[in-house]
């Protein structure tokens, strides 16, 4: 099992961006509350959240608003929530409070690092990764996150029967995902190729708008045997 997985090159790059004034406030007061600090101890996810419920690792999740309409609609499940960038934690901080959720939890952190370190074996229902950045030049690729050794480390953390979610907007990306998918020997297509978008997926507005334009989006649904 790969629990020394190297990460020489980061699939993201920190960058300043700017908050707004609500985003920095739901930074200061809420992360307390819904934030996890990033450390070396493994996660009893049932005391985190308090309850026994599936548990789903939400990776990039970018401002913030899928996520929160996800959660929102599936309070029945909790949702452990990755993001490197300090806007878009902002940003889900503030939708956690104003839509009232409690099912939310934060680690501002490289996701890696966090399957790594934080999370023990079989002990996620499900991993979802919406549009992680392409780096659509081909002397980046490297820096993609979807790689074998980090599908592995995914497959380490489900359980049997857990579901690895990834959708992107870029085809040549997803050609890349469902061969690394598939050439994982523990997972399985829930469909011949691309799977129709879940229910549970909202649409986003950049969706939207692309759809309308005639862009596609594949979602690629695999689940751990």
């Amino acid at each position: 099992m790969t629990e020394t997985l190297h990460r020489p090159v980061r699939s993201f790059v920190l960058r300043q961006g700017r908050m707004s004034k609500g985003q920095t406030r739901a930074h200061e007061t809420l992360m307390p509350r819904f934030g996890v600090a990033y450390g070396d101890e493994k996660l009893d996810l049932t005391q985190l959240f308090g309850r026994t419920a599936f548990k789903i690792l939400e990776i990039g999740f970018g401002m913030g608003d899928s996520t929160a309409t996800i959660a929102q609609e599936h309070p029945e499940k909790d949702y452990l929530c990755i993001e490197v960038h300090t806007p878009g934690v902002g940003s889900l901080l503030k939708y956690t409070e104003e839509m009232g959720l409690t099912n939310i939890r934060i680690i501002q952190h490289d996701a890696v690092e966090v399957l790594q370190h934080m999370l023990s074996p079989e002990t996620l229902d499900g991993v979802h990764i919406f549009f992680p950045d392409p780096w659509h030049k081909k002397r980046h690729h490297k820096r993609r996150l979807i790689q074998s050794t980090f599908v592995t480390l995914i497959c380490d953390r489900l359980k049997s029967g857990g579901y690895l979610h990834v959708a992107t907007d870029w085809e040549e990306y997803a050609i890349h995902i469902l061969a690394t998918l598939r050439a994982e020997a523990r997972l399985v297509n829930s469909v011949s190729e691309y799977a129709p978008r879940p229910e549970y997926r909202p649409l986003t507005k950049f969706e939207q708008r692309g759809i309308r334009l005639g862009h596609g989006v594949w979602d690629i649904v695999f689940r751990k045997a």
